[in-house]
C-alpha cells in the first residue's frame, strides 16, 4: 500500500511539474513577444516614449495641490477637477491639447456664470418655485446645445466644449440647489480646471512639442511618394514576360500605397488639430490647412485606381505579342512619368517650393496618353480577339485617369504654394571670371634653374617719339 501511495504521489508530482513547465513556456514566450511589440511601438515613432514622460510630469506637477497644505486649504476636495482635467486635455499633438484646454476652460467658465445666473434667478421664485425654473433652464439648456452638436463644423471643433458646458451647468445649477455656498464652490472648480488646463498646455508647448500641421504636411507628401513609387514600377512589372528572371525584382514597395486608402481620417483630425496650433517653423497664422484636405482626397482618388492598376499586376491572361509590343512603350511612359510627377511633387510638398520641375513630366505623360488613344482609335487589334485585351485595355484606361488626377493634383499643390506663399529657390549661378582677349599658354623654352632673358612690357610696346 506504502508503495502505491508513494507511485501515485509522484505521479501526480511529475503531472504538475510538466503543467508548470507548460505554463511557464507559455508564460515566458508572451513576454518575450509583448516586448518585442512595446520595443517596435518605441521605434517607430520614439515621440510616443516621450508624451508618456511629459504625461506623467504634467500629472504630478497637478498632484502637488494635494501635497502642499496650503495649496489644499485653497481649494479643498475641489483639487481633484485639476488632476482630472489633465487626463482629458492632454493629447499627443500641441494642436489637440490647445482644442481640448481652450475648450474646456471657455466651456467651464461661460457655463459656469450661466448656472450661477439661473440658480440666482431661480431662488427668486422661492421655495416650491426654485426646483421647477432650475429643470426648466436644464431641460431648455440641454436640448439647445444638443441639438447645435449636430453642426458638422461646431462638432469638429467644439464638440469637447459643448458637452463640458452642458456638464459644468448642471453640476453649477443643480447642485446650488443643495449647496449653501455655490459662489465659493463654482470658483473652486473653475479655478482648478483651469490649473489643470495652463499645465497641460504650458507642457505640451514648451516641452518637444508635437506638431499635428507638420504631421499632417509630412503625410500628405509622403502619400504622394508612396503613389509615385507604385507608378514608378508598375510599367515594368505589369509587362515583364512570365519566367522571365531577369525582370524579376524586389516589388516590396508595391503595397506601400494601401495605406493611402484609408487616410481621410487621420488627415482630418491632424488638420482640426493643426487649426488651432500657433505659427511654428514655416507654418504661419491661418495657414491653408484646408487645402491639404483637398489634396489628400485628390491623392486617394488616384489611390483607388492604384488598387485597380494592382488587381492587374500578375494577371493569368497573356497579352498577345503584338498588342503587347503596339502599346508597352505608351503605357510605361505614362505610368513612369506620372510616377515621377507624383514624387516631384512630394519633393516640393516637403521643401515648401513651388513644383515648377513637375510640368515636364505631365507634359510627357500626357503626350503619352494623347498617343495611346491615337494608336487605339486606329484599329490596329481588329484582327485580335478582343477578350484577351481587354485587361490590358483596362489598364490603359486606368493609367489615362492616373495621368488626369496627377494634373488635378499639381493644381491644387500650386494652389497650396499660392495660398501659403511657398519661397520659390533660384538656382545658385557661379559668376564668370573675366576672360582675356587672346589668352594662351606658353610654354616655357627653358628649364627652370637655366638661364633666361625677361622681356618687360616695355621692350614689347613701340616708342613713342
Amino acid at each position: 500500500m506504502e508503495m502505491a501511495s508513494e507511485i501515485k504521489n509522484e505521479g501526480v508530482f511529475f503531472r504538475n511539474w510538466g503543467w508548470f513547465k507548460a505554463l511557464s513556456g507559455k508564460l515566458g514566450a508572451k513576454i518575450v513577444e509583448t516586448t518585442r511589440k512595446i520595443k517596435k511601438l518605441g521605434q517607430d515613432d520614439p515621440r510616443r516614449i516621450i508624451h508618456s514622460l511629459k504625461f506623467g510630469l504634467a500629472l504630478t506637477l497637478v498632484s502637488l495641490i494635494y501635497y502642499f497644505e496650503p495649496l489644499y486649504k485653497g481649494f479643498g476636495n475641489s483639487a481633484m477637477w485639476a488632476i482630472l482635467t489633465v487626463i482629458v486635455v492632454f493629447e499627443f499633438s500641441v494642436g489637440a491639447t490647445l482644442g481640448r484646454g481652450l475648450n474646456r476652460g471657455l466651456a467651464t467658465l461661460v457655463a459656469g456664470a450661466l448656472g450661477f445666473g439661473a440658480h440666482y434667478l431661480a431662488s427668486l421664485a422661492g421655495e416650491k418655485g426654485e426646483p421647477i425654473l432650475l429643470g426648466l433652464s436644464v431641460f431648455l439648456l440641454a436640448g439647445v446645445v444638443t441639438f447645435v452638436r449636430f453642426f458638422p463644423q461646431l462638432k469638429a471643433r467644439y464638440d469637447y466644449g459643448l458637452l463640458i458646458f452642458m456638464l459644468t451647468f448642471c453640476l453649477v445649477s443643480i447642485s446650488g440647489y443643495r449647496e449653501d455656498e455655490i459662489l465659493e464652490m463654482a470658483h473652486q472648480r473653475i479655478s482648478t480646471i483651469l490649473i489643470g488646463s495652463s499645465t497641460s498646455v504650458f507642457i505640451c508647448l514648451f516641452v518637444f512639442p508635437v506638431w499635428a500641421g507638420d504631421d499632417l504636411h509630412n503625410l500628405v507628401a509622403s502619400n504622394l511618394e508612396k503613389l509615385g513609387s507604385f507608378l514608378e514600377g508598375f510599367g515594368v512589372e505589369y509587362f515583364k514576360i512570365p519566367g522571365d528572371g531577369k525582370l524579376e525584382s524586389n516589388n516590396t514597395f508595391m503595397d506601400d500605397y494601401k495605406s493611402v486608402l484609408n487616410s481621410k481620417q487621420s488627415e482630418e483630425c491632424l488638420a482640426n488639430f493643426a487649426r488651432w496650433e500657433p505659427c511654428h517653423g514655416q507654418f504661419r497664422f491661418r495657414h491653408p490647412w484646408k487645402q491639404y484636405l483637398k489634396i489628400g482626397s485628390l491623392t486617394r482618388q488616384c489611390a483607388y485606381r492604384i488598387e485597380s492598376l494592382n488587381g492587374y499586376i500578375n494577371s493569368e491572361i497573356q497579352i498577345p505579342a503584338e498588342f503587347r509590343s503596339k502599346i508597352q512603350e505608351a503605357c510605361t511612359n505614362m505610368s513612369l512619368e506620372s510616377g515621377k510627377a507624383l514624387k516631384e511633387l512630394a519633393s516640393a510638398i516637403k521643401a515648401m517650393t513651388p513644383p515648377s520641375s513637375v510640368t515636364p513630366h505631365i507634359t510627357k505623360s500626357k503626350d503619352a496618353a494623347n498617343n495611346l488613344k491615337s494608336l487605339l482609335r486606329s484599329g490596329f487589334c481588329k484582327e485580335i480577339d478582343l477578350l484577351e485585351v481587354i485587361p490590358t485595355v483596362t489598364v490603359a484606361s486606368l493609367l489615362v485617369d492616373v495621368v488626369s488626377c496627377t494634373e488635378k493634383i499639381a493644381e491644387s499643390i500650386n494652389e497650396l504654394a499660392s495660398l501659403a506663399h511657398f519661397q520659390s529657390v533660384e538656382p545658385i549661378v557661379e559668376a564668370e571670371k573675366p576672360k582675356l582677349l587672346h589668352q594662351e599658354t606658353i610654354p616655357p623654352c627653358c628649364g627652370v634653374n637655366e638661364p633666361h632673358h625677361v622681356i618687360t612690357i616695355d621692350q614689347l610696346s613701340p616708342k613713342l617719339p
